[in-house]
């Protein structure tokens, strides 16, 4: 079973191509960040632009490199939410398109089901069931996961994502977009006892997560300094990632308890954190748990995680796979 997979929910554009007996055989990725750079954050309309321009020199690339002719394809995968509205629609209605051509049918993958299942793709990948942490831009949530299509969501951001809080963060210190990888390189420039932020929600007793109040403290603190000096916004930056980290290892940690499970996965953009996963590893040695990445090229949003969970959701339940050409997205869209 070969699945021809397109993700274009945001700013990056992927394809890649996945078989369930060899597993991923190629994949692509374009990545908008120096676009949008520019304008210190996604610009929707400009990056619907950038994703037509990228699909047919994507998909050349990826048919080449796992010399494999279109025609092979057994089923496309495309993004159907939840993301920006007009760049989803640039990717189901490609995926469509070729599926139309080829006479094959389309399978609608939700953007963080491919995130959550990311890591089985790797050589030493985790076995059902698993607690899972996704952390990105705009989610931060903590999953049950019994298998494939069995989730169950255990708690979730209230308020801002830490991805968000990172990206704010950054604003407020002056440094480019996109803030996370920024704010963390500087951040081992810096002492995080410098300065104390707050750990919202840290100890409520539940799985949820609140990152606005940090948001908040960072800018009262940057506020009263003035003009931070650069040893000073190294402090901040070590503060921030240092409060972060600490809350998603604290409720991460509480969730494997609460389950009685002892495998964690931790997928999404901010799951490439440095700091974050040698907290996690650290947590992992002392509480005796293991704990899964993808690879750092698979943190991002890629097609690889959209073709592999569609070709994981149509083996359970080949009715997901429809007649191309009803072309739907779903900017907002729960996992469950």
């Amino acid at each position: 079973m070969l699945v021809l997979g397109f993700e274009s929910s945001c700013d990056e554009t992927g394809v890649a191509l996945y078989d369930d007996a060899r597993g991923l055989l190629a994949h692509g990725l374009h990545s908008q960040i120096a676009m949008h750079r520019e304008y210190g954050g996604v610009v929707p309309e400009l990056a619907s632009r950038d994703h037509v321009r990228r699909l047919v020199p994507l998909l050349r690339g990826v048919l080449a490199d796992a010399g494999v002719a279109l025609p092979e394809v057994d089923a496309v995968a495309v993004t159907a939410g939840p993301g920006l509205a007009g760049a989803l629609l640039v990717g189901a209605s490609f995926g469509h398109a070729v599926a139309v051509a080829l006479g094959k049918p389309v399978i609608e993958v939700h953007h963080l089901e491919g995130h959550l299942l990311s890591p089985l793709l790797e050589a030493d990948a985790p076995g059902f069931p698993f607690v899972a942490l996704l952390v990105s831009g705009g989610h931060t949530q903590l999953m049950q996961v019994d298998g494939v299509g069995r989730y169950t969501l255990l708690g979730e951001t209230v308020d801002d994502a830490a991805g968000e809080a990172f990206d704010k963060t950054a604003k407020l210190l002056g440094l480019p977009y996109p803030g996370g990888p920024e704010i963390s390189r500087l951040a081992e420039q810096g002492d995080a006892s410098a300065f104390t932020f707050p750990r919202p929600l840290k100890h409520s007793g539940d799985f949820n997560f609140s990152f606005a109040g940090l948001k908040t403290s960072v800018l009262t603190a940057v506020r009263k300094i003035g003009t931070p000096t650069e040893t000073q916004r190294a402090h901040i930056a070590a503060a921030v990632v240092d409060a972060i980290t600490d809350v998603l290892t604290a409720k991460a940690v509480a969730a494997l308890k609460s389950t009685g499970m002892k495998t964690l996965v931790v997928s999404g953009g901010v799951g490439a954190n440095r700091q974050l996963r040698a907290r996690l590893d650290d947590a992992a040695r002392r509480h005796r748990f293991r704990v899964h990445y993808p690879r750092l090229d698979l943190c991002t949003d890629n097609g690889a995680m959209i073709a592999f969970a569609a070709a994981k959701r149509w083996a359970v339940d080949p009715a997901l796979a429809r007649p191309a050409g009803v072309i739907e997205v779903r900017p907002r869209w729960p996992l469950a």
